[in-house]
């Protein structure tokens, strides 16, 4: 069965949140050999599109025709910063509210949330979008119980995700929906992506994290820190590369990342092994892993693991790792 995607598009809107979706479907035709996805991009009028980046995009219908085009399974809403100015569009908001109703998957990438909340569409739903506007997100539309951290969220039936590449992995997630993660494991492949991250996962890495909200010296120490997670990092060692005391030391990890510098340390080389364990070929010995990136022993990879990433190291390398995306089905 060929199933019809409408993605919506606008002036000023993000290249890549149209972009990145489309290619995801239209990958899955050409891997599959057949129109599993039947491809549309809406607009006011058919035609030219010009994004944010400058480049154009053709839009081969109108919004406000998408129903001639038969039963749509999927409408995706792109973000960009020309949002600001549709979401003041009643007739749109208003089209979009009726599609709503007849179309069995409605989603958006990044500040394309905007649009559905603005249409009242994600009422008393949970939502995100990208880290930046979460507060705004949050503050314009007070009945949208928003997920600012996650990298996609389905309530509902609606779907919204982070920013950019985000719209990507719920494509990912929505092409696993409908036919399996073998086939979605191949897609991303063939499109080189890393991994198919689950919606839960942060929109961050813990050197993002770091780097967003470390100030000063502190942030000179963590470079050095990232630079060599696995080196006997002591806090009284640390603290005297800053000339402070290790309570100021403290404090200041406090203050600024809202944790301790074992703690830091401590999640900074799990995510350290967490890439490696998903770079191999084969999944390392445990035991090795854990030394290697100062982490104690297996028994205690293992918990560090369950607690953070709600799975274990061999379960979480058999889900996303470079064998497990083809061929293993999906766990919670």
């Amino acid at each position: 069965m060929s199933r019809t995607v409408v993605i919506l598009a606008y002036p000023d809107c993000q290249l890549l949140d149209v972009s990145g979706p489309w290619q995801v479907f239209a990958s899955a035709n050409d891997l599959s050999g057949s129109c599993l996805y039947r491809l549309h991009l809406a607009a006011d009028a058919p035609g030219s599109v010009a994004t944010n980046s400058g480049l154009p995009l053709l839009a081969d219908t109108a919004w406000r025709d998408i129903s001639a085009l038969g039963p749509v399974d999927t409408l995706l809403v792109a973000g960009g910063r020309g949002v600001t100015l549709q979401r003041q569009r009643a007739e749109l908001l208003t089209a979009l509210h009726d599609q709503a109703g007849q179309v069995r998957r409605l989603g958006s990438i990044c500040t394309g949330a905007f649009l559905l909340a603005a249409a009242g569409l994600l009422d008393e739903r949970q939502a995100t979008t990208h880290w930046r506007h979460c507060a705004q997100l949050a503050s314009d539309y007070p009945r949208v119980r928003v997920v600012p951290d996650a990298l996609y969220v389905e309530s509902g039936g609606h779907f919204t995700s982070a920013g950019v590449t985000a719209g990507i992995d719920l494509a990912l997630s929505l092409l696993e929906a409908d036919h399996g993660s073998a086939l979605a494991g191949q897609v991303a492949r063939e499109l080189v992506l890393f991994l198919r991250r689950p919606g839960g996962q942060s929109q961050f890495s813990e050197v993002l994290r770091s780097q967003n909200r470390a100030q000063g010296a502190l942030r000179k120490l963590l470079d050095r820190i990232h630079a060599d997670p696995a080196a006997p990092h002591r806090v009284e060692t640390l603290a005297d590369s800053l000339g402070v005391t290790p309570r100021h030391l403290s404090r200041l990890f406090r203050q600024q990342l809202a944790t301790t510098p074992g703690a830091y340390l401590t999640r900074l080389r799990l995510e350290q092994a967490r890439q490696a364990l998903l770079a191999s070929e084969r999944q390392p010995p445990l035991e090795r892993l854990a030394q290697q990136w100062q982490l104690g022993g297996a028994e205690q990879l293992r918990r560090l693991f369950q607690r953070h990433y709600g799975v274990s190291p061999t379960l979480y390398y058999q889900r996303f790792g470079p064998k497990g995306q083809a061929s293993t089905p999906s766990f919670s």
